[in-house]
């Protein structure tokens, strides 16, 4: 069976009515049934049963961690110590990683149990789990549907009860659409809180890690366990990590909106009026909620694809055929190995964000694009802290609809691009921002809010989350 919490969890495995072993079986079980919505790329059955049988021994001696016996899924961006890693792409297929990520050590540590790893959009570049080499990733609440993307396996992972929680990866939005999507809760935390070190990259000054649960208690925890600092990776803050737990607060907030998203024409009415009933409740119940304005929710899509795609090329120049990656078998000389390589082992979502980066670092044009959009992105970083100056968290939709169904064919790819338009602030900003489950629709599925708040303050997060989460 599985556990609505890992308090219950825990209680179950003291208690003796269960074990990390049995739980293990089962969660490999369910992950059978369901294979279907072609959530796992992989499963871990063996080093999943090993690490059951030590937290088993850990829990009859009483040192196990704060983690113990939760089965969790990794995104197939994550590298982890002699398991396949392919970051969803033939570019990498078959190749096993050497060492593990950070933010795996830190699981395994506590003592979380991974059982395999998740489908994902490929290198992490898409908005509906559509673009891997191993096929689309369906949404455990309507298989007709995206779970979205890029870390929709392992939302589908924790949505279709398979495991108690699970590790994404989020650019401009790829933990908490797919949270939205698939009604559970998800959470970006600031740039640098947590480790990128053995994160297969897509856009350096962006990606971040974070984990999708099934309560918001949940989620802070494991926040706070893979979160702090790492001499493996520089840009992780070496910040004290705080208690993140949920907690009631002593006095009343201040909420903030943005006019320009809940006027958006792309916003569904019905979760335009729920926001607006939402905010009446707030109201009512003594907080104080301040309608802002931000005059840059326009351009917000194109600062984030014009710099991402750049850092995208940059990174993925390494795949070449020679220092890594797939190595084409029909190339004559070392221009064709590096254009063949490349154009078989990447998939057109890929190829096309690498030569969007490309153009806009190419010398003619490197200033009016990626110069202009460094100087853009400051703006809106400024603009941003400057609103939380006003209030305590921004408040918000966390995507314009709810999920969408797969399979659909667009005459301009970048069409999808727009399933951001809310999510892609946080990362420019460099914020944390979280998204919980709200709705659900009439149409039946779930949908999320969204919360902002300012750099480093995943307490104050946290804290806004659970006066605004219904199932509290």
């Amino acid at each position: 069976m599985t556990y609505a919490s890992i308090e219950l969890l825990h209680r179950a495995l003291r208690s003796g009515e269960t074990t990390c072993a049995t739980l293990v079986e089962a969660a490999l079980e369910r992950a059978a049934e369901k294979a279907e919505l072609n959530i796992f790329i992989e499963l871990f059955p063996d080093s999943a049963r090993a690490q059951a049988f030590a937290v088993d021994a850990k829990l009859k001696n009483g040192s196990a961690g704060p983690l113990a016996g939760v089965i969790m899924a990794i995104k197939d961006n994550l590298c982890y110590q002699d398991h396949v890693v392919s970051a969803g792409s033939n570019m990498l297929r078959g190749f096993t990683s050497q060492f593990s990520a950070t933010v795996v050590k830190k699981l395994l540590a506590a003592d979380a149990i991974i059982l395999g790893r998740t489908g994902c959009d490929e290198f992490a570049m898409g908005s509906s789990s559509e673009t891997s080499a191993y096929g689309p990733v369906k949404n455990p609440v309507n298989p007709a549907l995206t779970p979205g993307g890029s870390s929709g396996g392992s939302a589908a992972a924790v949505a279709a009860g398979i495991c108690h929680a699970s590790l994404g990866s989020d650019t401009g939005g790829s933990i908490r659409q797919p949270a939205a999507f698939t009604g559970i809760y998800g959470v970006k935390p600031t740039y640098g809180r947590v480790s990128r070190h053995g994160v297969i990259a897509y856009a350096s000054s962006f990606d971040q890690v974070g984990p999708f649960a099934k309560t918001l208690e949940d989620l802070a925890q494991i926040t706070e366990v893979i979160s702090g600092d790492d001499a493996f990776d520089t840009t992780c803050s070496e910040r004290p990590v705080p208690s993140m737990a949920p907690t009631k607060a002593e006095k009343p907030m201040t909420f903030g909106y943005y006019n320009e998203v809940l006027e958006n024409p792309a916003l569904d009415p019905e979760i335009r009026q729920y926001f607006h009933t939402k905010i009446a409740v707030l109201k009512a119940q003594g907080h104080t909620v301040k309608a802002l304005d931000f005059p840059y929710l326009d351009v917000l899509v194109p600062i984030y694809y014009i710099l991402t795609t750049a850092e995208a090329s940059s990174n993925l120049a390494r795949y070449d055929g020679v220092h890594i990656g797939h190595r084409s078998e029909g190339f004559s000389d070392l221009e064709s190995l590096y254009k063949t390589s490349r154009s078989e082992g990447f998939g057109q979502e890929v190829q096309r964000r690498i030569l969007l980066g490309t153009f806009v670092l190419s010398a003619g044009y490197f200033d009016a694009f990626y110069g202009q959009a460094q100087k853009a992105r400051r703006v809106v970083r400024d603009a941003t802290l400057s609103a939380l100056e006003e209030v305590d968290a921004l408040i918000g939709p966390t995507t314009p609809h709810t999920a969408f169904p797969l399979g659909q064919e667009y005459t301009d790819p970048t069409v999808l691009y727009l399933e951001d338009i809310f999510t892609v602030q946080a990362p420019i900003a460099g914020i944390p921002a979280v998204s919980i489950p709200a709705g659900p629709h009439s149409n039946g599925l779930p949908f999320g809010m969204q919360i902002m708040v300012g750099p480093f303050d995943e307490p104050k997060l946290f804290q806004a989350a659970h006066i605004l989460d219904q199932r509290s």
